[in-house]
């Protein structure tokens, strides 16, 4: 991140979504004596991740068991694909109780939730964490998800970007319907607030009718931080918009500093400062004593995955039953398909685009031997030594604008993936002075304000 011109280095989250999953559960390395969802492993692992100067300890989300894939639950449930997933509120409220500095991200829907609920939580989360809670905020591409929420289908691409940009003007006019100075609080007059500073919203919008006002005590931030991940044209337009950071897709260079340069754009045509806006980039890091070491680690990994977990997978976060590919095929015609599905095309069909072209021909065998590569994350990992990872991560930092830093997730087993990324990787990031200072601020948008 950059500010008055100064590079102040790299920024460092740890995502936290996937930590026994996909058979993290039973690699070796996982804790003796604890399952998920026990709260004291994430306790535990946020002490140590802000001991190592871990800045966010970030949740993303899905209400769902994977279906999509022939339209049956059973082969997620027996794999354990993406699921189970928990709300991780009152884990993150666990969490900040051991916690001092450290940020939290929570996500959800703005595709199938209430703002007014949403922005009575996270207000509340405010003031549990003393001000270290940032919103995620997604726009659902999971038919999963959308039954559980009455939803027949899912809603087109762009209505769900409007829908979500309207639903954080919803949460900032209700976190702004109680002034930060309307609490008077006078023990002698017993007069709790200033009525003329608590106001409705009395908001109507298309998808929307609240009245308001919000009725909490406004928290330490005012507005939690608000954390955006498209990265579709119309989703980094919707970043611009509102984010104070942005969540960026890691792996292809190119577009990394695709999205870069778009966001920029769009900021400038906000009248946003670009300078002023960080982008997180979702980087799976292995990292050993050794590359030996760290290569036998990601090999382990492979283990896992039979061909059941990876269609899973796949056609879970894609949206679409991939069971129905034909026998070969050209990638822009895979590509057009989950368009007019409604469908996800980003992830791995837009990958393997940027890789051969939206004219190449792939048979369907060749595109789940790719698929596993994204499955596992494989295709886009960092692995080896420390020296080795950081100098992979000072590159990139600085190839992508050098604003921002890396959401860093692990395929091992947790702790032990995460805790060697503090204890081996971090260290040799702060050596080099890479790293952004540790967080000294009262709340999160102090220390990941750019």
């Amino acid at each position: 991140m950059e500010e008055g011109g100064t590079v102040t280095g790299m920024h460092i989250g740890y995502d936290l979504s996937f930590t026994h999953t996909e058979g993290a559960w039973a690699r070796q390395g996982s804790w003796v004596g604890l399952d998920f969802p026990d709260v004291r492993m994430f306790m535990e692992l946020a002490r140590t991740a802000e001991r190592a100067g871990v800045g966010m300890l970030f949740f993303g989300d899905g209400s769902g068991i994977p279906s999509t894939w022939r339209g049956s639950i059973e082969p997620a449930v027996e794999w354990g694909i993406q699921w189970p997933r928990h709300d991780m509120s009152p884990v993150i409220a666990a969490m900040s109780t051991v916690t001092e500095r450290i940020g939290f991200g929570l996500t959800y829907s703005s595709t199938f939730m209430h703002p007014f609920y949403v922005a009575r939580l996270l207000n509340s989360l405010d003031h549990v964490t003393r001000g270290r809670i940032a919103f995620n905020v997604v726009a659902s591409t999971r038919g999963a998800d959308a039954a559980n929420y009455g939803f027949g289908e899912l809603m087109d691409h762009g209505l769900r970007y409007e829908r979500m940009e309207e639903f954080i003007a919803v949460c900032r006019a209700l976190w702004d319907s109680v002034a930060p100075d309307a609490i008077v609080r006078d023990r002698s007059t017993g007069r709790f607030a200033d009525p003329a500073k608590v106001r409705p919203i009395d908001h109507e919008g298309r998808f929307f009718t609240v009245k308001g006002p919000l009725a909490s005590v406004p928290g330490p931030q005012h507005h939690p931080l608000i954390v955006q991940a498209g990265n579709s044209p119309r989703g980094i337009a919707a970043s611009a918009r509102f984010a104070d950071l942005v969540f960026g897709f890691g792996g292809s260079l190119t577009a990394q500093q695709r999205h870069r340069e778009l966001l920029d754009e769009a900021l400038l045509a906000e009248g946003r400062d670009p300078d002023r806006m960080g982008i997180l980039w979702a980087t799976q890091v292995i990292v050993g004593r050794t590359t030996a070491e760290a290569r036998a680690r990601r090999d382990s990994v492979h283990e896992f995955w039979n061909e059941e977990a990876v269609a899973t997978y796949l056609s879970h976060n894609a949206g679409y039953d991939l069971s129905t590919l034909p026998h070969s095929f050209r990638l822009a015609e895979l590509r057009d398909e989950l368009v007019a599905a409604n469908a996800s095309p980003a992830g791995l069909v837009a990958s393997l685009i940027a890789e051969f072209g939206e004219d190449h021909t792939m048979s369907r065998a060749e595109f789940f031997t790719h698929g596993r590569g994204r499955a596992t994350g494989l295709d886009h990992s960092v692995v080896g030594d420390p020296a080795t990872v950081a100098d992979a991560l000072q590159e990139n930092f600085a190839a992508t604008g050098s604003r921002g830093g890396y959401m860093i997730s692990s395929p091992l087993a947790m702790p032990s993936g995460l805790t060697e990324i503090g204890e081996l990787l971090l260290p040799e990031l702060r050596r080099r002075g890479a790293l952004a200072p540790a967080p000294t601020g009262a709340t999160l948008r102090e220390n990941l304000a750019v």
